[in-house]
């Protein structure tokens, strides 16, 4: 919990100058785009470069940007069946744009030049909507520019271009996002608060933040990711917010698109969509079938997705939305090898009857009203109801000294398998209310953007753990009468409810410099209500003694995060900014729930908390190069972990405070410009993304912990790719590296070959990835083809603790896809 500290009377100035709202009207430019004929251009985007800002053009072809000082602007207007205008405007004024005809329809290496001219580097808006994103590092995957294997969600190519990314490798096509940044654990995306169009899509926010429902890419428009200092708005994590945009319904009355793609190792994937708009309604959805062998045996899976959204606009101010998303998928999972199994080949399994089931429905309803040109609000309502479910033979729990990667899953002489397998399944029914409201005005001559909000969140979610059959089917029940003396058995209820307040101001305090403060007051209340199954074997292996013991735990805590932004336009193409930020990671049901006799968890558990500060420079020179050249620091508090004790019991329990430390650097070369800066026919780039990271524990009661290097952190991140094109083809080459990393608070090496850990614990090896994609449209279809792991490259990106191993998880090895797509 968060100590009091001795800034009281500075929190409450802030408070106090969070709620100013002075009185004069900000500069805005307003205007409408239309062709010679004077009828709306309906797909034309519009953008100030000065600010960064880019809009699209609402159903009447009409425009609006507001947060503007008075003065002059370049103006940008671009459509794919239009000329781009170029023009110099004043604000605040009211214009009108009129574009002529393209000649000839455009190549895709033209699109995506003409692109590439407004989303280089793209950043988000100091303002956009009812947020405020100023002074915040943050990054855009736009995915229309992404040359990737979407069919599979490739992470390693979808998030090339956000810096310090650690990811691990996904045996499914996908189906999960497993990122980390910073040090944080990539598992489920966990520690980044994950959203979808704004509102929450992980199981439980606070109690239980894993992600095991990710959109699929070809449904995306866009990705937001903003780091620690999303604090403040979105929730107190340390890895910030990653926010998936779907796609939003075309302003044609309907468009459809079709994709159909093939892999290797039995991958196939249908995606359809249809959107469109017809007068005050539109709409767009989408359905995607999913399946898959994998490259090991017992690896096959399936999967169902569907999501759908409705919109209406009662007038020019008042807008409401309606989106369902549906997710099942059924998967087998192959296990965990040790590093011997590994290096002998991994593509091997010993794990026949272990299965995976996921069951995501997710609704959500949102209503924006603008009172006004300077006031603006939203109300957000999502409700979830899901399950997880996860039946397999990991060992025999009652032989705690056996590695369970190598313990055999027997079989008597009719075939029949002789130990039940171990069930843990969830459930997850969650409810969100989120409201903000912003308003921008001038006070003694300078703009101020104000923003207030709350959320309230409740939810109720429960854990059940027991025997399963002794089949090898997709058995998800529990037999806890047929095996009573079964060693994992429990059953819990975590109810969860969280209020929050919170405010952030953009004071401009001349016409380059932005500061921007921050409050979040957050009421967490979580409870773990349940009894487990504690039973004594004898030396031969028979139960003795069986109890039933009961573990509640209720935990509520008040605090309040202060933040601090900083944002400098040191010319037009160039700025500086700066966060600073309070964060706080609250005990999940994962920290405190009782799994087995082996695991132990510390009474004396308790959050943890730290900052993150972000300086960074971000810029572009000419059409030349793109940049984002940043360090940060967190300090983490109280960091959970897991340790040994003398016993060889599993305990979790807090590890003490550690400093992690870096430098990130993104950059983006157009060598066309230089080469041939009037040619629209070719395209050739080059990124470099790169990240050094240090860190270290500082305090520990831990025995040899202080000094150690944080888990999950490899100390050289890169990643690099060349991207060109001629006319419709386009290509991408990308390599990846990343250097040795931790992934226990020990630092320990591998574990001897017999040893029960062997497989478990370990450092992951630096590995190099090499991917390949290349595309070519022709009119309404579009083809896409590539190899990922070029190179075929033996690697593993994690050790997994339990599901879906334990032990190491390997990597896909060289592997095809091809894609075709059709717009109508």
């Amino acid at each position: 919990m968060l100590k009091k500290t001795k800034i009281k009377n500075i929190k409450n100035l802030l408070v106090i100058l969070l709620f100013i709202f002075p009185l004069i009207v900000f500069a805005q430019l307003t205007g409408r785009v239309t062709n010679t004929a004077n009828d709306p251009v309906l797909d034309a985007e519009v953008f100030i470069s000065e600010t960064n800002q880019l809009i699209q053009v609402d159903t009447n072809g009409e425009f609006e940007l507001l947060d503007l000082f008075s003065g002059k602007f370049t103006l940008t207007v671009i459509s794919f069946e239009f000329t781009t205008v170029v023009m110099e405007v004043s604000a605040p004024n009211e214009i009108i744009v009129v574009m002529e005809p393209l000649s000839s329809q455009l190549s895709e290496v033209e699109i995506r030049a003409r692109r590439d001219e407004l989303f280089a580097m793209k950043r988000l808006q100091s303002v956009e909507g009812t947020t405020i994103n100023s002074g915040k590092k943050n990054e855009v995957v736009l995915i229309g520019q992404v040359s990737a294997n979407l069919a599979s969600n490739n992470a390693r190519q979808i998030y090339a271009q956000v810096v310090g990314l650690n990811i691990y490798d996904s045996n499914d096509a996908g189906l999960q996002l497993n990122i980390g940044g910073r040090g944080l654990d990539p598992n489920r995306t966990s520690n980044f608060n994950t959203r979808q169009n704004g509102y929450d899509i992980s199981a439980d926010v606070l109690g239980y933040p894993e992600s095991y429902y990710t959109p699929p890419a070809e449904a995306l428009q866009q990705i937001q990711v903003i780091r620690g200092a999303a604090a403040l708005q979105y929730g107190t994590q340390f890895g910030g917010l990653v926010n998936f945009v779907m796609h939003t319904p075309s302003k044609k009355s309907l468009e459809l698109k079709l994709r159909n793609s093939v892999g290797s190792y039995g991958l196939i994937n249908n995606f359809l969509s249809l959107g469109g708009t017809n007068g005050k309604l539109s709409y767009y959805g989408y359905f995607q079938y999913k399946q898959g062998n994998g490259f090991r045996n017992n690896s096959e899976y399936a999967a169902r997705n569907g999501y759908a959204t409705i919109q209406y606009k009662f007038n020019d101010k008042t807008r409401i939305k309606v989106d369902y998303t549906k997710l099942d998928y059924l998967a087998k999972q192959a296990g965990g090898l040790t590093d011997t199994q590994f290096a002998a080949g991994p593509d091997y399994s010993n794990r026949e009857r272990n299965w995976f089931d996921v069951d995501w429905n997710l609704v959500a309803a949102r209503l924006d009203h603008e009172f006004n040109k300077n006031t603006r609000a939203s109300i957000q309502l999502s409700y979830l109801d899901a399950s997880r479910k996860s039946v397999g033979f990991r060992g025999d729990p009652s032989k705690l000294n056996q590695n369970p990667i190598t313990a055999l899953d027997e079989q008597d002489m009719d075939g029949r398998y002789i130990l039940p397998r171990d069930i843990i399944n969830g459930t997850f029914r969650n409810v969100a209310l989120e409201s903000k409201l912003i308003q921008t005005q001038d006070f003694f001559s300078k703009s101020v953007t104000t923003l207030i909000g709350n959320k309230i969140y409740l939810s109720n979610n429960t854990s059940d753990q027991g025997p399963g059959s002794r089949d090898a089917d997709a058995n998800f029940r529990i037999y806890s009468e047929d095996f009573p003396d079964y060693a994992n058995q429990s059953q819990f209820d975590f109810p969860n409810s969280n209020v929050s307040l919170f405010a952030e101001q953009i004071w401009r305090l001349t016409d380059k410099l932005e500061l921007t403060p921050g409050i979040r007051w957050e009421y967490i209340h979580t409870e773990s209500k349940g009894i487990y199954n504690s039973v004594v074997y004898d030396i031969a292996g028979n139960p003795i003694a069986n109890n039933g013991l009961s573990d509640n735990r209720d935990l509520s805590r008040k605090f309040a995060l202060l933040g601090l932004g900083i944002s400098y336009q040191i010319n037009a193409a160039l700025q500086l900014y700066g966060n600073v930020s309070q964060n706080y990671r609250s005990v999940t049901f994962s920290d405190i729930r009782v799994a087995s006799p082996s695991f132990r968890v510390d009474p004396d558990i308790q959050d943890e908390s730290g900052f993150t500060l972000d300086l960074g420079l971000r810029g572009r020179l000419k059409k030349i190069l793109s940049y984002d050249l940043g360090a940060f620091t967190i300090l983490y508090d109280e960091r959970i972990g897991i340790v040994f004790d003398d016993r060889a019991n599993r305990v979790r329990k807090n590890i003490g405070k550690a400093l992690i430390y870096g430098v990130e650097a993104f950059t983006d070369y157009n060598l066309m410009s230089i080469i041939d800066k009037d040619s629209d026919r070719y395209r050739f780039n080059i990124f470099v993304n790169c990240a050094v990271t240090g860190s270290e524990y500082l305090e520990s009661d831990v025995p040899n912990v202080e000094g150690k290097q944080v888990e999950f952190i490899p100390g050289f991140n890169f990643k690099t790719g060349i991207k060109g094109g001629y006319r419709n083809l386009l290509l991408n080459l990308q390599y990846s590296y990343l250097s040795e990393q931790y992934t226990d608070v020990e630092n320990s090496q591998l574990a001897p070959l017999g040893d029960s850990r062997n497989g478990i614990i370990g450092p992951v090896p630096s590995y190099n990835v090499m991917d390949f994609s290349v595309s070519y449209r022709w009119n309404k279809w579009k083809v896409e083809t590539g190899v990922n792991n070029l190179l075929d490259e033996s690697y593993y990106t994690r050790r997994a603790l339990g599901y879906p191993g334990p032990g190491i998880i390997p990597s896909d090895p060289r592997s095809w896809y091809f894609t075709l797509g059709l717009t109508l």
